[in-house]
């Protein structure tokens, strides 16, 4: 990913300056950043970051801003923050800067984007937050977050799929490549029930691509794909795993002779999720 403007923590405070201006502040004094893209914090990697502090206390310093005489908002490191209030942590190490609520605000937003790992759903809604409330075109954008302009449009543009469809794009069911290719179709109950075989099919972005297409010519979904027909209770009960564990759940069912469940992960940290609820 390209340099975004020279701005993140680099910018926020030089290298040689950061240990001079290290600050254990009270940690209640402290407050949230409203412009925090991540909705959700898995509480997998919070509890790992918490037995970290307990452990060996907050290493690496949160960047706030003075608000008034006591009191601090968060410009970087909400994480740290929520894990050593967890912890038990009255004080925190800072570094405290001095910029404008409106400079700040626009930080901690690229900030946040070129550090997390944040799903696609949240990185859209980061991108759409810059625009409408920084007055920031798609060019000026791609810019600072180091994206080039289309894949800024083609985030914003999945804002518009239906929420069931969102809420399995965030949850690591569809990715970016599955919803781009939903966007062909226009109609919303379309687009959820082409969504769902996508899912239930196990479909490759560029079958999906294929499948949305000819949803979209014809207006409607067949009853078959070139995988077959599934039986409908099978499918339904890979829609109840699905629903119930977030992810991409495939039931092999062989009749009598058993079967397997295939259960997919996206990353060391959904995997953690998955055991919590599976164990």
């Amino acid at each position: 990913m390209k340099t975004a403007l020279g701005k993140g923590l680099s910018a926020l405070i030089p290298e040689k300056e950061r240990a001079s201006q290290i600050h254990e502040l009270d940690i209640n004094t402290i407050s949230p950043n409203e412009y925090q893209p991540r909705k959700a914090i898995k509480d997998s990697t919070l509890k790992e970051l918490i037995t970290s502090i307990k452990a060996s206390g907050v290493i690496q310093p949160v960047i706030v801003r003075k608000t008034s005489d006591n009191s601090y908002q968060l410009i970087v490191g909400e994480r740290r923050w929520k894990a050593a209030r967890a912890a038990g942590l009255t004080t925190i190490p800072a570094i405290v800067k001095d910029v404008a609520p409106r400079e700040s605000l626009e930080l901690a937003l690229i900030e946040n984007i070129q550090r997390e790992d944040l799903n696609p759903i949240e990185t859209a809604e980061a991108f759409q937050k810059l625009i409408k409330d920084f007055n920031l075109t798609h060019d000026e954008l791609s810019k600072k977050v180091g994206k080039d302009r289309a894949t800024v449009t083609n985030y914003l543009r999945i804002l518009k799929l239906p929420p069931e469809v969102k809420s399995w794009i965030a949850g690591g069911s569809l990715s970016m490549g599955h919803a781009k290719a939903l966007l062909q179709i226009e109609e919303p109950g379309l687009q959820v029930e082409v969504a769902q075989r996508i899912i239930r099919s196990g479909l490759s972005v560029r079958e999906a691509e294929a499948l949305s297409k000819k949803a979209s010519s014809s207006g409607t979904l067949s009853k078959t794909t070139h995988h077959g027909t599934k039986d409908p209770h099978v499918a339904s009960l890979e829609e109840r795993l699905m629903h119930s564990l977030g992810t991409k759940v495939r039931l092999r069912h062989r009749g009598k002779k058993g079967g397997r469940i295939e259960i997919e992960y996206y990353s060391l940290e959904e995997l953690d999720r998955l055991l919590e609820i599976l164990l």
